[in-house]
């Protein structure tokens, strides 16, 4: 793509040559940067459930930006939350990859075919009891949301400007047992992205910065 945009060739770059690090070791703590990750890991499961969620860059429309997802209101977890499209690893799934692409197209009507995987970023655990792996992936130009209405409510798109203006980006205090904790959340518009989605950006918005600086 020799017409790339500024900000998805930066990303293309960071990402270049990225695996999944599916060790718990060096898992960050979804929403907190990674000074904190020691100290939280301690409060996650020994043994966290796998799963994975799809990063998708859509270029169409004016500007890029990145496919996220309103949880339905009736569903028993997260429900109303801003999420990534994803979910549980399932045991025939042969790596995050194609759970990231299945969870995607179930919930979005997301071809994969539609989808070039273009790198990895660091595993999140997430305290209810997952450990996440983001799989960042461009979406081909034309593609329409096809929401499956049991579980999304809404698609929507964050400009990639967005996400990587500082402006945005809001911290608030967690508390846990051994100490305060500083967390991100990340604005736009009359949305509050917040938790593991807003924690995972975030990391996007700091292996991009800090590959580019």
């Amino acid at each position: 793509m020799n017409d790339a945009p500024p900000i998805v060739a930066r990303i293309r770059e960071a990402l270049r040559g990225s695996a999944p690090r599916r060790d718990s070791a060096s898992a960050l703590f979804a929403g907190a940067p990674p000074q904190y990750a020691t100290r939280i890991r301690k409060f996650a499961p020994a043994q966290p459930m796998r799963a994975a969620v799809l990063i998708a860059i859509a270029e169409s429309g004016r500007e890029p930006g990145i496919l996220l997802t309103q949880r339905a209101e009736d569903l028993k977890t997260h429900a109303g939350q801003i999420s990534f499209p994803g979910g549980r690893c399932e045991p025939d799934d042969e790596d995050p990859e194609l759970t990231a692409l299945r969870e995607a197209e179930e919930e979005i009507g997301l071809d994969r075919q539609l989808v070039e995987v273009i790198g990895y970023l660091p595993d999140h655990l997430v305290i209810s009891g997952y450990q996440v792996t983001p799989v960042v992936g461009i979406v081909r130009a034309g593609f329409e949301p096809k929401p499956d209405p049991v579980e999304v409510a809404d698609v929507f798109s964050i400009p990639l400007p967005v996400v990587f203006d500082p402006v945005n980006h809001r911290t608030r205090t967690r508390r846990f047992p051994d100490g305060d904790v500083e967390i991100y959340d990340l604005s736009f518009g009359a949305r509050n992205v917040w938790g593991a989605t807003a924690g995972m950006l975030m990391t996007l918005y700091r292996t991009v910065t800090e590959h580019t600086t």
